[in-house]
């Protein structure tokens, strides 16, 4: 990531003292039901589609607020964060590989569909731990590349090989494609992910599963090939250890 511009730099409010009985960004679960599993199934089932496979669109920070939590969404690109106009109450211009938290003072940390738009994930995946409380859950989920949807914009002729998925792109729309290989698009595979994040000493994985596939959401991740084209976008939960 390049350098940001200070003059767009948001101050961060400094975050409440920790509690015995922290805020979490998802409904506590219902009687019964233990605390850690209760909110895994509902941040799997809100943003990754439930148990029928029924997709949904991510969490907001307005969503995360009304179950009471205190959310941020941090932004490295200025254009992104003015895409819909004027950026989202608690945006902060800052760079995911240096976030501007102090360690373990983030419940969840929640990330997606930004692993793949990083050249080095697994540093990135290293801030999100750090930043998290041990306990607390980190949510990644990611498109890998030989997805159908691998190639963004330019899918599924990404198969074909990036550049000419990306004039073909430019000959059909007479304009560049927004993504390009080895810029802000990078070839991320499910296997090297999930062994990497299996051998971390600093998470557990809870759960990971294909995040739209219908059926059988864990199994398809446990098939090597066959992952890598099926599970068109790997959904990780990981805890953070002690």
């Amino acid at each position: 990531a390049g350098p940001l511009d200070p003059s767009l730099r948001r101050p961060l409010p400094r975050l409440p003292a920790r509690t015995d009985r922290p805020r979490t960004l998802l409904p506590a679960p219902r009687p019964g039901r233990r605390t850690a599993s209760g909110t895994v199934r509902r941040a799997a089932a809100r943003a990754g589609g439930g148990r029928r496979g029924r997709r949904q669109r991510p969490l907001s920070l307005e969503e995360f607020r009304r179950h009471g939590a205190q959310a941020h969404l941090f932004e490295p690109d200025t254009a992104e964060l003015h895409s819909r106009g004027h950026p989202p109450a608690g945006a902060v211009l800052a760079d995911g590989y240096l976030l501007p938290l102090a360690d373990g003072v983030a419940d969840i940390a929640f990330s997606s569909n930004v692993l793949e738009h990083v050249a080095d994930p697994y540093t990135f995946l290293s801030e999100l731990a750090r930043v998290t409380r041990p306990g607390g859950l980190i949510y990644v989920s990611y498109t890998n590349w030989l997805s159908p949807w691998g190639g963004h914009e330019w899918a599924p002729w990404h198969y074909l090989g990036a550049e000419r998925a990306r004039a073909r792109y430019r000959r059909r729309t007479g304009r560049a494609a927004k993504h390009t290989l080895g810029d802000n698009l990078f070839p991320l595979h499910i296997g090297p992910v999930l062994r990497h994040v299996r051998s971390r000493a600093d998470v557990t994985v809870v759960s990971a599963r294909s995040r739209y596939w219908p059926f059988l959401t864990e199994a398809v991740t446990r098939v090597p090939g066959l992952r890598e084209v099926a599970t068109w976008n790997l959904l990780l939960i990981l805890r953070r250890s002690p």
